[in-house]
């Protein structure tokens, strides 16, 4: 009986806790928050259904390889870095502007949000990378 409720408890929870991560992330640039801090969020979110369900089951609802999303971080990050010595800027340099979008009126883009980006992935892929690595069977 307490493992159902510690599961039904669990899925609104996570989608709870992973929409404050998403609120974090976004709110990194004006505010304290950012890709670190936002990966560390859906990481404890993560491991919040790890600890309510099994490896396996968690595998099948996340299919997707940790050190995959950490190899993709890394390129979102060192991308951004690059991306400046292509303008013939220094390294990490980041460019900004408005646009008009239909619905969202006048948005500002920031390159920064990719290397956040990169930060989020890198965060998520190496914690769980760790924790699986514990937890795992032998």
């Amino acid at each position: 009986m307490n493992e159902l409720i510690l599961r039904t408890v669990t899925a609104v929870v996570t989608f709870m806790i992973i929409l404050f991560g998403i609120q974090l992330f976004f709110a990194g640039h004006y505010y304290p928050g950012g890709g670190f801090i936002a990966g560390l969020v859906t990481a404890g979110a993560i491991i919040l259904l790890l600890l309510a369900f099994d490896l396996k089951t968690v595998r099948a609802m996340i299919p997707i390889p940790y050190r995959t999303l950490t190899g993709v971080g890394l390129l979102f990050a060192l991308g951004t870095g690059l991306g400046g010595i292509a303008f013939d800027v220094p390294f990490l340099t980041h460019a900004h502007g408005h646009v008009m979008l239909p619905l969202l009126g006048d948005v500002s883009l920031h390159t920064a949000v990719l290397f956040d980006l990169g930060v989020y992935l890198v965060v998520v892929g190496v914690t769980m990378t760790i924790i699986e690595t514990i937890g795992e069977e032998d």
